[in-house]
């Protein structure tokens, strides 16, 4: 029987022993072995095509083939790879093993059928029953690894394995295993275990099952989701959270149903749904509804409350449709759901006293200059327990027009600038409280109206160096509904009356401003700053604008004095207020001061061109003066300014306000100047500063991108900390890169850490009481990586003028490869809580678990 170091029967496309016409083995006048001999038309349904590095040996006798090194067989859909294999035609079978070198035992059988792929030690295959017999196992279906000692593969979707261990840790020596000593398997389905004890670092632990199921599929199926026990609230008794079913509606959408059930009565239930259409719009619905008792049902501390919450966000894609859009952004509820919650710890939440929701429709219609936008938006103090909707608002914008623009869209002269614009707003505004909010009695103090704005614009050289922007601005209000005030001679008290009907009002102003550049450069000869330049924008204008209130102006009798009037105008309680009142006549000063600085190269031979720095951001200056006033004319003088400074790190904002004029011991402003020019109204001063490790290590430092938003946060953290989540199954705090192994490193001296700083102070002087500062806190927050898988995270500050810390958060996590451990804790405060989490990453085996909270004192007040 012939045989060469590399087979040379394998330049055919298919295997040549079945190939009668390319081989000059099978050839019947050289040689007795026939196709009909070697494969059975009845067993095998396709040509067998087998390749190896270095060597084939045939034995026409026993009708085997046995491949050696790197050794590859194709038929129909399975691929087999292995050291060594045996084909035995007479059996119909073939058996494959891997081959001992110096590193060990080498080129384990690699079994390809499908989507379906394992390694072994060697296997066994019958091509005629499709059964085989597999000895070490080891084969991935989603996120399991599957091992077996002694495997029967009865067909392609049975597979029974004696001595098994499951695991979701890719590490040749697991990091832990679920053992049994039977399961069945079916691949790209499900695993079917019977008893099974929980094995970490190859220690067996007291964790035993006596029997469990772990879906395999790689589309969504319904099934329960195990609740979790919980202990941590004495005053709601024990419980079970989380409990509930999860159900896979479609390739779309999915529903998940959760519950919370407690021994002294409390309840919640929390739905939530996920939806996405590709390449349309993608979405999330969630709603919260809590049962919360505290107490027992007779004593004086029982109190019983129900809070909700409902969340909806939705994005369309940009491709869908790209002349409209639909977005949603809903997040409404009870005022002390997140303090109250049994299940929600969202420190964020607690620490916000807002929340907010938009619900948006916009549309540009094409070849014309209109768009539209309809919304309706939702603002809700969670302190005062009041809520302001628009239900809805529509918005008309015509961008600006240029109707007197020459040939081409040619604007040179005044006239050919002439812009108009147009802008209408119409709404239905609902101010109503928690305790009316989804009843006919929020609806009895609803505003509605439109209006319409419109105006033009300009811009003339004037005096070569100065420009001059005449404009006029026209403005029309409609409301449907007025109010109507007449006086109670039997209670002595005014009553105001609502009333339905359609009211307008009208208003025009006009102005001029006059404005400059002036640029001012100072050059120097020695070191490396080269220049410094300071533009000063100042601006001078002109407004006038009638007093169109007096004509609306009615009078009421407001006590049993005849002569005691009081004054109003029926649009007082409208939605966009009445006409303005007075007249102006005015002329306003503003002064804007840029500072830059030009700096040279360190190396004076180098290339490079030379550095502009931003000195001061802005130093501005604004003022206005009333002609139509008989006193006070003068109006406080604003101030602002700002910088960046240590190559943007460290950003300085300060504003303020200055006043001229004398107050008296009421605190009112008299038509007296002050002695010393201005007093100091108020003033802010803000500071942002963030700094790393990162930034003293020289090896870095060219690849590194400075933040230029001048916000002094280069790696801005979330100040509030982590999310506490019982309802994320993933360690209660989102991490994009979960399921992602840390490589380990020696850092040795070397400890990567981030620091973030705010401070802030505020100072504020009425003119009677000497001034006062009213808010100094320095807040601090960032992140210390102790090793590359222990990471601690911060956040606090401290009141400087109360002498005491603020909120605090601090943050534990350790990567535990297949494993996560993470540890919130709020030492103090009203919402005092700690949550330990310690389970695998995996989803498919997110139930095993242990995980023990502390929440923040719920009792309801």
């Amino acid at each position: 029987m012939p045989f060469v170091k590399k087979d040379t029967i394998l330049s055919t496309k298919k295997d040549s022993l079945l190939n009668i016409k390319s081989d000059s083995l099978l050839l019947k006048t050289k040689d007795t072995i026939s196709v009909d001999s070697l494969k059975p038309r009845e067993t095998l349904e396709d040509v067998i095509i087998h390749i190896a590095k270095d060597y084939t040996i045939q034995n026409a006798k026993d009708k085997t083939v046995t491949l050696y090194n790197e050794a590859n067989i194709t038929y129909t859909d399975i691929d087999l790879k292995a050291g060594i294999i045996v084909i035995d035609y007479k059996k119909n079978s073939l058996f494959a093993k891997g081959i001992k070198d110096s590193t060990g035992y080498v080129q384990k059988p690699v079994f390809k059928q499908g989507n379906q792929e394992s390694e072994q030690d060697s296997m066994l295959y019958n091509f005629k029953s499709k059964r085989a017999l597999i000895y070490g196992l080891k084969t991935k279906q989603g996120e399991m690894f599957t091992y077996g000692e002694k495997t029967k593969r009865v067909n392609d979707s049975t597979v029974y394995i004696r001595k098994i261990r499951f695991t979701t840790s890719d590490k040749k020596i697991p990091d832990y295993y679920i053992s049994t000593d039977k399961a069945k398997l079916v691949p790209g389905k499900k695993i079917i275990v019977g008893v099974s004890n929980l094995v970490i670092a190859d220690v067996p632990t007291p964790l035993f099952l006596p029997f469990a199921y772990f879906p395999m599929t790689e589309t969504s199926v319904s099934g329960f989701l195990i609740p979790a026990f919980d202990t941590g609230s004495s005053n709601r008794g024990i419980g079970f959270q989380n409990g509930g079913y999860y159900f896979a509606m479609s390739d779309y959408a999915d529903l998940t149903v959760l519950g919370d059930v407690y021994s002294n009565g409390s309840w919640g239930t929390r739905i939530s749904s996920n939806y996405r259409k590709r390449y349309r719009f993608s979405g999330l619905f969630s709603f919260n509804f809590e049962n919360i008792i505290n107490g027992i049902r007779g004593f004086d501390d029982y109190s019983k409350a129900n809070n909700f919450n409902v969340r909806w966000s939705h994005n369309q894609d940009a491709k869908a449709s790209p002349n409209s859009r639909f977005t949603a952004s809903v997040n409404l509820g009870s005022s002390r759901f997140f303090r109250e919650s049994l299940n929600q710890f969202n420190v964020s939440q607690t620490q916000n006293n807002t929340l907010n929701s938009s619900v948006n429709y916009s549309k540009t219609f094409v070849d014309t200059p209109f768009n539209m936008a309809v919304t309706a938006s939702h603002q809700q103090n969670t302190n005062t327990e009041t809520i302001s909707m628009t239900l809805p608002s529509l918005t008309l914008n015509m961008d600006r027009i240029y109707p007197f623009a020459g040939k081409g869209g040619v604007k040179n002269n005044p006239i050919q600038k002439l812009g108009f614009n147009y802008n209408m707003l119409g709404q239905y505004l609902i101010n109503t409280t928690d305790a009316d909010f989804f009843t006919s009695k929020m609806f009895e103090t609803a505003r509605s109206g439109v209006q319409h704005k419109t105006g033009t614009n300009t811009n003339i050289k004037a005096f070569k160096y100065f420009t001059l922007s005449p404009s006029a601005n026209y403005e029309e209000t409609w409301q449907f509904d007025y109010i109507n005030k007449e006086y109670d001679i039997t209670d002595n008290v005014v009553v105001t009356d609502t009333l339905r009907g359609f009211k307008t009002y009208r208003e025009y102003n006009m102005g001029v401003g006059l404005s400059t550049n002036i640029y001012g450069t100072f050059n120097f000869k020695k070191g490396r700053l080269k220049a410094i330049r300071h533009t000063f924008r100042p601006t001078v204008s002109y407004s006038y604008r009638p007093d169109f209130k007096d004509k609306y102006i009615q009078e009421v009798q407001q006590s049993a004095l005849a002569t005691d009037l009081q004054q109003y105008t029926v649009f007082d309680q409208g939605i966009y207020g009445g006409p303005s009142s007075g007249l102006s006549n005015s002329i306003g000063i503003s002064l804007n001061n840029v500072l830059e600085a030009k700096m040279a190269p360190k190396d004076p031979d180098s290339d490079e061109e030379d550095e502009k720095i931003t000195l001061l951001n802005n130093l501005n200056f604004s003022s206005s003066y009333n002609i139509a006033a008989d006193s006070l004319r003068w109006s406080s003088v604003s101030f602002s300014a700002g910088t960046r400074l240590f190559k943007d790190k460290l950003a300085l904002n300060f504003n303020g306000s200055l006043d001229p004029y004398q107050v008296n011991d009421q605190g009112r402003n008299i038509n007296k100047f002050n002695p010393n020019i201005f007093r100091l109204q108020n003033a802010n001063l803000t500071a942002n500063y963030s700094i790393s490790s990162a930034d003293f290590d020289k090896s870095k430092k060219d690849n590194q991108n400075d933040n230029k938003n001048g916000n002094g946060a280069n790696n801005p953290v979330d100040t509030m900390g982590a999310n506490i989540d019982p309802t994320n199954n993933q360690g209660r705090r989102e991490n994009n890169d979960k399921n992602k192994t840390t490589k380990t490193e020696l850092y040795q001296s070397k400890i990567p850490w981030t620091l973030n700083l705010v401070y802030s102070a505020n100072y504020s002087n009425n003119g009677v009481l000497p001034g006062s500062v009213g808010v100094h806190t320095l807040g601090f927050s960032g992140n210390l990586e102790l090793s590359p898988k222990w990471k601690v995270g911060y956040s606090s500050g401290y009141d400087v003028k109360n002498g005491a810390f603020s909120f605090s958060r601090f943050n534990f996590s350790r990567d535990l490869d297949s494993w996560q451990f993470n540890f919130n804790w709020v030492p103090f405060g009203s919402i005092s809580s700690y949550t330990f989490f310690i389970g695998v990453k995996s989803s498919t085996l997110s139930d095993l678990k242990w995980d023990k909270n502390k929440p923040p004192d719920r009792r309801l007040f």
